[in-house]
């Protein structure tokens, strides 16, 4: 590098961060990238590129991200993608497997478990939509992602979890009623109303979050253009735009109260009702019985909720980005592929059809 190109680079660091101090909460940027340009932390492609830097100071839209996935050496990295591959196969030969399984069994064509197949179905797209790009961005192949493509996936993603939040409500709601009025059951949720209960959590879930992604899509990138992460998340785009991200930090907060508090709120509710019901059973055997028809749901309500509440209802996107990575690692990665050992190791039935499934071949 000359010393042309470094007073260049001087005068344009200097023009960035003056315009970043007229932005509000991203003033701090342009001294950000100082002091880490002088330690050493930029890769040096970046500092003898002078184009990013005048992108940066003339305000030119970012046009796609740089993925950083979990940075380390080689081997680490390749530790990472054997793991996530393994999980990735699992959660989708499982869960494909409950949907075969509750197709072929007469005795499993019940709102339950109809439900559970729309859960099903929704992990593998949900896990789908993350772990191939990870793999890719971790083996360093596929590293880059352009705006229209993070934003799409930042959609889907959001909405596929929107869904599962109203799911599980949905499936919290048919365990109240198996429970508190058992003999009514079957005339209270019909098969009509089982399809519509699952048709409306699906639409929900996507038109939920519609506004946001469209808000998202309006915001200003004009440079760092590398995302501290394995996906497109609404955390890290917020983080790197030079606009004003109010209006989305409070969408992301009013839509996570709406989505995931009111779902949790009627699932509480629910098992409440469920909680109550069972401790009026008389025999020991009865509530045994009766409260292991919902363990299974009761525990992925834990798991999902508890990691769901932690990532998106906060009124702002302060978090830190390496802890939001291990929790959607988490969310994304481990959650699909523990649900369906979880109905199946804690539910009789599922057992029992799967065993006689195998006792036919």
């Amino acid at each position: 590098m000359t010393i042309s190109d470094i007073s260049t680079s001087a005068e344009l660091l200097t023009r960035f961060s003056y315009q970043s101090s007229s932005q509000g909460d991203h003033g701090s940027l342009g001294r950000t990238v100082h002091e880490k340009m002088s330690f050493g932390s930029f890769p040096q492609a970046n500092l003898t590129g002078l184009n990013i830097w005048k992108d940066m100071a003339n305000g030119t839209s970012v046009e796609e991200f740089i993925l950083l996935g979990f940075p380390g050496t080689w081997q680490f990295r390749v530790s990472f993608v054997v793991v996530f591959a393994l999980m990735y196969t699992l959660t989708v030969i499982g869960n494909a497997s409950i949907i075969a399984l509750v197709w072929r069994s007469s005795n499993l064509h019940t709102p339950m478990y109809f439900f559970l197949c729309n859960l099903s179905f929704l992990e593998i797209w949900y896990t789908t939509g993350v772990v191939p790009k990870a793999i890719g961005v971790m083996l360093g192949t596929s590293q880059t992602i352009s705006f229209s493509v993070c934003i799409l996936q930042l959609f889907f993603l959001l909405s596929l979890g929107s869904t599962e939040c109203f799911l599980l409500s949905v499936m919290a709601y048919d365990r109240y009623l198996a429970i508190c009025y058992p003999l009514r059951y079957c005339s209270l949720m019909s098969s009509v109303l089982s399809v519509r209960l699952a048709l409306s959590s699906w639409l929900g879930g996507f038109l939920a979050i519609s506004l946001l992604a469209f808000l998202t899509s309006r915001l200003t990138f004009c440079g760092p253009d590398v995302i501290n992460h394995f996906l497109c998340d609404i955390d890290s785009c917020l983080a790197l735009s030079c606009s004003d991200t109010r209006p989305v930090e409070l969408a992301t907060f009013l839509i996570s109260l709406i989505v995931v508090v009111a779902s949790c709120v009627v699932t509480l509710v629910s098992y409440m009702y469920i909680i109550s019901s069972i401790l009026r059973i008389q025999s020991a055997h009865g509530r045994r019985k009766a409260f292991s028809t919902c363990s299974a749901h009761l525990s992925v309500v834990t798991i999902w909720y508890g990691s769901t509440m932690f990532l998106y209802v906060k009124p702002s996107a302060q978090n830190s980005l390496d802890l939001n990575k291990i929790v959607n690692t988490f969310n994304t990665v481990v959650t699909p592929l523990l649900n369906p050992f979880i109905y199946t190791l804690r539910n009789k039935e599922v057992k029992l059809a799967l065993g006689r499934a195998f006792w036919k071949k």
